[in-house]
């Protein structure tokens, strides 16, 4: 039985079919292969080039055909990365030369993961696409750590946040605004601006000792959390030397970790 043949037995349909030409965005996931939906090993399973982020588990990347070309198109905070409109010009020549594609990003494409400005460009170029949604690192990261993104009796809402603002727009957040709504706040890609988003907070009149958390790594066995405050997050954040991304929380979810964890 072959992998998409097994897979139609476990769905009950026909696995969707990746046809030359096109190009698929797929979620890997928070880390974990376990986690892959299964059409997202579909994807894997047909892909003759494959685009993918940095960090993505090895044991993932070699779900792909033997043959098939990979590509490292990771986009690492500070380090020499690929630019964005190179990568979106080579799915749109690949796919022009009649390759079948996946772009393999880490977590979720449509969560800060820029999959839609990819669409954007695929779309314009009249590429035929398709998104397949991943468990973000925001949600999953944080249930593998013990902290509930939701609590009865804690909060209402939750907020997911990059600390990292567009191009031309580096204090486009209000942080001020975030810290008086009262919900807790998840920050991806905060690990370099941890102190700056934590100061801003604080000066906000979010209160120092509300919990806080961090988890890098996030559903691997090389999983790492580290609780404290938002007054103390960034430097137990820096005294660990981190240089992995991490999922921050803060808010009253985090005390949850003590009965879950």
């Amino acid at each position: 039985m072959t992998r998409l043949e097994a897979l139609a037995l476990l769905t009950g349909r026909a696995p969707p079919v990746l046809e030359p030409g096109h190009v698929w965005l797929v979620g890997a996931g928070p880390g974990d292969p376990g986690m892959l939906t299964l059409d997202a090993l579909a994807a894997l399973s047909q892909a003759e080039l494959l685009l993918h982020d940095a960090l993505i588990d090895p044991r993932i990347l070699a779900l792909v055909p033997d043959g098939a070309e990979r590509l490292v198109m990771g986009k690492r905070g500070g380090r020499p990365s690929a630019r964005q409109d190179d990568i979106t010009q080579r799915l749109i020549d690949e796919a022009r030369a009649g390759r079948r594609v996946v772009r393999l990003k880490g977590g979720d494409p449509y969560v800060f993961g820029r999959g839609a400005e990819e669409v954007f460009a695929l779309a314009e170029a009249g590429i035929p696409w398709r998104v397949i949604p991943g468990l973000t690192a925001g949600l999953a990261g944080l249930a593998a750590a013990g902290i509930p993104a939701t609590l009865r009796g804690v909060n209402q809402a939750v907020t997911l946040a990059t600390a990292h603002a567009a191009e031309g727009a580096e204090d486009a957040l209000d942080w001020a605004a975030l810290a008086q709504a009262g919900q807790p706040i998840v920050l991806y890609m905060a690990t370099r601006r941890l102190p700056a988003v934590t100061g801003a907070l604080l000066r906000a009149g979010l209160p120092g000792d509300t919990p806080a958390a961090a988890v890098a790594e996030a559903t691997t066995p090389r999983q790492q959390v580290l609780e404290a405050t938002l007054a103390t997050i960034a430097a137990r954040v820096e005294a660990a030397g981190w240089t992995v991304p991490a999922v921050i929380a803060i808010g009253g979810i985090v005390a949850a970790r003590r009965r879950l964890g």
